[in-house]
Formats: structure tokens, C-alpha cells, sequence
């Protein structure tokens, strides 16, 4: 099968975790690219795709979100689930966490067969504001790559099922 990764990212954490979304489906056989949102195109001959945005101030990704808009109608027509990235602790690898309102929107707007929360990313040296003195004190990689490789085996047997 061929996976398209598509993600909305300000400041690389989630660009990261897509290549790593993508480096697990790879390995389990199939072809698959993690693009940015912003340059990925229509997802046209994908056989499925998961559509990743990083959260900051509460809302997803603005690409992401405009990227689903977008492509919704092939969206809903393919098999699609869609990621968070963003808590700066170990509170996405202790449970699913629910999607904040902007993306359940968009998981209802293209019929995703389910979403995931991924710890996020940020750089000690974070620059612009909230990032800088957030850094201060939540600087730090929580993106779990075992986390997304069960994730991702778990979406490859619900593919096999289709």
C-alpha cells in the first residue's frame, strides 16, 4: 500500500514525528512519504493517508487543518487518520487522549477511522512567544518513537482488514 503522511509543523517536532509515522509503515512493507501540508497536493492514488498537526495556544496546525479542507471529498474517500502532536509531558503515551475540538471537526468532515495523540517537541532554545518561556520549563523531546510504532501496527491490521 501507498501512505501518504501529511503534516502541519512550526517548529520541526512534528515534521520529526511524521518521518517517523512514515519510517514505521515503511518497515512494515509499505510505501509510504511524509510531506508538509502546505506543498503535499491532493492525496489522490494514496491507498491511505494520516493527516499530522502540532497543537499550540489550543488549535491544530493551520496547514493541516486547510490541507483536510481542501481534500476532504478524497479524503472521506480514503482510508484517513489524523494525529496531534503536542503535549510536553508523558501524558500522551499514559492514554489516548481525546481530540481537542478542531480536529474532532475535521475527523468528522473526512470520516477518519481514528486519531492519535503524540507527545511533542521543543527545542531549549525555542524562539517567539509562547515558545520561548514555555521552553524555560517544557523543553524537551516527548515524542515516543515505540509509542508511534504501536500506533502505527495498529492502523496497518485495521489496512489488512479492508
Amino acid at each position: 500500500m501507498t501512505i501518504l503522511v501529511a503534516y502541519g509543523s512550526s517548529r520541526h517536532g512534528t515534521a520529526g514525528l511524521a518521518e517517523m509515522i512514515a519510517e514505521a509503515f515503511v518497515r512494515l512493507g509499505h510505501e509510504a512519504v511524509a510531506l508538509p501540508a502546505r506543498t503535499a497536493g491532493p492525496p489522490a492514488g494514496y491507498d491511505a493517508v494520516v493527516v499530522a498537526g502540532s497543537i499550540s495556544a489550543g488549535r491544530w496546525h493551520r496547514d493541516a487543518r486547510r490541507w483536510v479542507r481542501s481534500h476532504a471529498q478524497i479524503l472521506r474517500a480514503t482510508p484517513t487518520w489524523l494525529v496531534t502532536s503536542g503535549p510536553l509531558d508523558d501524558s500522551a503515551r499514559s492514554g489516548a487522549l481525546p481530540p481537542i475540538p478542531q480536529v474532532a471537526s475535521a475527523m468528522d468532515l473526512v470520516a477518519a477511522r481514528g486519531h492519535m495523540t503524540f507527545g511533542g517537541f521543543l527545542a531549549p532554545d525555542a524562539r517567539g512567544f509562547p515558545a520561548s518561556a514555555m521552553a524555560r520549563t517544557r523543553s524537551g523531546d516527548w515524542r515516543d518513537p515505540e509509542h508511534v510504532r504501536e500506533w502505527v501496527a495498529s492502523v496497518d491490521a485495521e489496512l489488512s482488514a479492508i
